[in-house]
């Protein structure tokens, strides 16, 4: 299995920017496909934020681009959200996610990690 620890969600006021980081880690041996953001505010389904695969394409909510920036460094597993301007409309539990093989398998399974709780007040 692949554990995923985020960091670096908080309050903040409209307008302000946070960066959020990612940290994936193993046991054994794996291998990142993928990594990306979700988020899920209360009473809603959860959504694609940004995402970004290992060659480098990226793919970005409509509501986001142009405010978010997402960057993957490789060797060190980790995936990090830059967000600008953050839009009360932002505010959100922000999941980590992962398409990770582990060891020689070709199988690529999806890992979450725990949450961190984005708020942006007016």
């Amino acid at each position: 299995q692949v554990q995923l620890v985020e960091s670096g969600g908080g309050l903040v006021q409209a307008g302000g920017s946070l960066r959020l980081s990612c940290a994936a880690a193993s046991g054994r041996i794996f291998s990142i496909n993928a990594m990306g953001w979700y988020r899920q505010a209360p009473g809603k389904q959860r959504e694609l934020v940004a995402s970004i695969t290992r060659g480098g394409r990226i793919n970005y909510a409509d509501s986001v681009k142009g405010r978010f920036t997402i960057s993957l460094d490789n060797p060190k597993n980790m995936v990090y959200l830059q967000m600008n301007s953050l839009k009360p409309e932002d505010t959100a539990v922000y999941y980590c996610n992962a398409e990770a093989s582990i060891g020689a398998t070709k199988i690529v399974m999806d890992y979450w990690g725990q949450g961190t709780q984005v708020t942006v007040s007016s």
